[in-house]
């Protein structure tokens, strides 16, 4: 069940919209073919609207259509109606396209474009963004796992073409079908984790952990905060995370349920040194400055991380999309003030579930 938008815009001459006779014979024109699409429509009324207008109309099957002439010569039509999940589209694709090309043939408008309807309410929510916040529409078709923990919303649904998808607190986590982010953020081919002491910092899907135990290093150690994300992903991601999530200690590794934070304090107190850290934990914020908690949280894990690397050692992480230039210059200075003089370089790879270019660092400590 959803309620579908279909949404319409167009170009047309000003006057068109502030004369009221021209405006009349937009309206007439505009309502004779889109009843020819929707024979039931009737008109409600009309508002003004600071030189530009609202038309309300209604049809069956509670469809409400709003056209809206704006002073400057836009018109936008959207047509709103609920429709069950086996029941048929009130228009169907090629109706769309073809009530679009209608209209602008009508107006003589160069502008629009249709697109298939917008699903909103629906039980699934086919709905994610890119880091910039541009909307994406996946082809979800189940849910699989959704509860709230003590930290944050996890969600793992079914996507078509992806696989099972983990959600976290709304946002693209992984997916079936990204191991292009995992290899690129363990830099497979480029570092030798053979017999490397080797820590990650969340990483509660197993994913990291995982591939990294295909290098035989000498050990790892996985500090996760949130045991409800191990054990969803145990059950619905098990062709990223084997079975390495089945037992918390195994010959080479340990699967810690605890703060990082703490953990971090503790290694730094007695004096433990790694060859890797891994940070997989929060993406660098959208923001136009680097302050608050988000920021101040990466500044304290960075500054952790630094204290338990060994001189030779790096810290790897992920960062956001290529898209976010901006955030991407913060966090780099940010970098450049750690506690200890540090270098880094960065790498990138399309993920498909965040079905954009995303950023990976590589950041070593400055050798005297």
């Amino acid at each position: 069940m959803a309620i579908n938008t279909i949404l319409l815009d167009f170009t047309v001459n000003p006057t068109s919209i502030s004369d009221v006779e021209e405006r009349q014979q937009l309206q007439s024109d505009i309502e004779s073919i889109v009843v020819e699409y929707i024979p039931s429509l009737k008109f409600k009324q009309t508002i003004d609207t600071d030189g530009g207008f609202l038309s309300l109309y209604s049809g069956e099957r509670e469809v409400l259509l709003s056209l809206r002439g704006f002073v400057r010569g836009f018109v936008s039509i959207n047509i709103e109606y609920y429709k069950e999940d086996k029941e048929k589209p009130l228009l169907a694709f090629e109706h769309i396209r073809g009530l679009e090309l209608c209209l602008r043939a009508k107006l003589g408008s160069c502008r629009s474009k249709a697109f298939p309807p917008v699903k909103r309410g629906a039980a699934l929510d086919v709905y994610l963004t890119t880091s910039d916040e541009r909307i994406l529409e996946y082809d979800i078709d189940n849910v699989l796992y959704d509860e709230r923990s003590e930290f944050q919303k996890i969600l793992i649904v079914h996507s078509k073409s992806l696989g099972n998808l983990l959600v976290l607190d709304d946002l693209q986590n992984l997916s079936e079908s990204d191991l292009i982010y995992t290899e690129t953020l363990m830099q497979r081919g480029k570092e030798d984790y053979k017999d490397k002491e080797i820590v990650i910092l969340g990483g509660g899907d197993g994913a990291l952990l995982w591939e990294l135990l295909k290098e035989k290093p000498k050990f790892v150690s996985m500090l996760e905060i949130d045991e409800k994300v191990i054990k969803a992903c145990r059950k619905y991601m098990r062709s990223c995370c084997g079975t390495c999530l089945d037992e918390y200690k195994g010959e080479n590794y340990e699967i810690i349920v605890e703060d990082c934070v703490k953990i971090l304090e503790k290694m730094i107190s007695e004096g433990r040194k790694f060859d890797y850290v891994f940070g997989d934990l929060t993406d660098i914020p959208i923001s136009s400055s680097p302050q608050g908690e988000v920021w101040d949280f990466i500044r304290q894990i960075l500054n952790l991380s630094m204290a338990v690397l060994k001189p030779t050692g790096k810290y790897m992480t992920h960062g956001n999309g290529a898209s976010c230039p901006e955030s991407l210059k913060m966090y780099e200075d940010q970098l450049m003030k750690l506690n200890v003089p540090v270098k880094f370089s960065r790498d990138h790879a399309f993920i498909p579930s965040f079905m954009e270019d995303w950023i990976f660092y590589q950041v070593s400590l400055q050798q005297n």
